[in-house]
């Protein structure tokens, strides 16, 4: 089982896209994920935030000094953690708007992608080599299309 925990967003309100969109997309598509990949279980919490944040924050842990569209840290990074904890996803809600402009699709779906995309690497996918990026986006366009 899958919880996603909502902080609450600096800038204010969350999105219609976080807390259902259309007809509460969003949640399904990640719970198909979690039916899907078996290591999606426990608590995630994730944060809407703004470019400032998500960029100090790409800064401070990545070493990239500009905006992104979500990070994530997971808890089991590093030992143990007690409980269901699976880690924290950060989405820039500003870039996700941009993004989904520039390609031409509902801000809900980026969203979701972007989601999609941090749980993946909460679990430790990752798209550093061509092998694993293409077994990663693979996975998240199969979750993306199935319930969007």
């Amino acid at each position: 089982m899958l919880d996603i925990i909502f902080s609450k967003s600096p800038l204010g309100r969350l999105p219609a896209e976080v807390v259902g969109g259309r007809g509460g997309s969003v949640k399904k598509v990640v719970s198909f994920a979690a039916r899907h990949e078996k290591k999606i279980r426990g608590t995630v919490e994730v944060t809407i935030v703004g470019e400032k944040k998500i960029k100090s924050l790409n800064a401070k842990y990545r070493g990239k000094n500009k905006v992104t569209d979500v990070l994530s840290f997971s808890w089991l990074e590093g030992g143990e953690m007690p409980g269901n904890f699976l880690g924290q996803i950060f989405i820039c809600y500003p870039q996700i708007v941009r993004q989904a402009k520039e390609y031409k699709i509902l801000v809900e779906e980026e969203f979701a992608r972007m989601l999609v995309h941090g749980l993946l690497h909460l679990v430790g996918y990752d798209h550093i080599k061509d092998k694993d990026a293409k077994k990663m986006f693979a996975l998240q366009e199969k979750i993306i299309k199935k319930h969007l």
